[in-house]
């Protein structure tokens, strides 16, 4: 099993949906941002979302171009957050890593030698939100073969007769975008995105998570009670820029601020008691 596997494994075994944090690499600096990443699994993230930042991140609202602009201000490449990925594994063999973001970085970089690259560093799965299942063999058909995990994304617009194809190569988990619309831009219809959720496990033995949108512990235990995971990015880049100082630096009150924001987040999660996987 892989780390992906096996840590969606455990929540069913408690009985409840997973929490996945995003926070953007290198934001609002490589110290601070490396200082939040090792603080996310203590304070109730159980699986982790990595932004790469990129110069035009299309799929995302304010908060997350915002926390791009900061991170690429401040010297971030693809190679440093490779390195970030390692060092958080110097400590944490067990939280999954997943990076997200765009191809072009990665299209530079080599897909060839950043496969291997985030291979070695740790990394256990990739969202590319500009890749559809037509260019699988530019990078998902690789990743797979590489041994890491392709997660997709499905939205509301995502009908029957396109289910098949978004699932075809799609590993780990599903994602499931609430909303149609950018990153963090309205609160989802839960009703709505519970049915949805529900059409795309009848096809799936794959976790289904949901984000865009989830702000809160209450929007998060909402999500909670159809899904077997639960997305939050805008709102924990959100709460690193408003801890700055006026010149956008860290400051003492910074990873405070993302761990108490993600407490409130997995308290919501784990209030919602699902029946545990025998």
């Amino acid at each position: 099993m892989s780390r992906i596997d096996r840590r969606f494994a455990v929540c069913r075994a408690e009985g409840r949906a997973a929490l996945v944090t995003f926070v953007t690499a290198g934001d609002p600096d490589a110290d601070t941002s490396l200082a939040i990443l090792k603080a996310l699994p203590g304070a109730g993230a159980d699986l982790i979302e990595i932004g790469m930042p990129f110069t035009d991140p299309m799929a995302d609202g304010p908060a997350i171009q915002l926390s791009s602009q900061r991170a690429l201000k401040g010297g971030q490449t693809l190679r440093k957050t490779l390195d970030m990925v390692r060092a958080f594994r110097a400590g944490d063999a067990d939280t999954p890593v997943i990076l997200m973001g765009y191809y072009n970085p990665i299209y530079v970089y080599g897909v060839e030698r950043f496969l291997s690259d985030a291979r070695e560093a740790g990394v256990d799965g990739l969202i590319v939100v500009d890749l559809p299942p037509e260019e699988d063999d530019e990078l998902c058909v690789p990743a797979l073969k590489a041994g890491l995990s392709f997660i997709r994304l499905a939205t509301p617009t995502t009908d029957d007769a396109r289910l098949p194809a978004v699932l075809a190569n799609t590993s780990g988990f599903v994602y499931y975008v609430s909303i149609t619309g950018i990153t963090g831009s309205a609160t989802p219809d839960f009703d709505a995105v519970a049915r949805s959720v529900a059409r795309i496990k009848a096809h799936t033995d794959l976790p289904v998570v949901v984000g865009f949108g989830v702000k809160t512990g209450e929007h998060a235990a909402a999500i909670a009670r159809g899904a077997d995971g639960v997305v939050v990015g805008s709102a924990v880049v959100e709460a690193v820029r408003a801890s700055l100082d006026g010149e956008g630096r860290a400051t003492a009150a910074t990873v405070p601020a993302v761990e108490k924001l993600v407490g409130e987040l997995a308290a919501g999660v784990r209030s919602v008691a699902k029946a545990p996987a025998a």
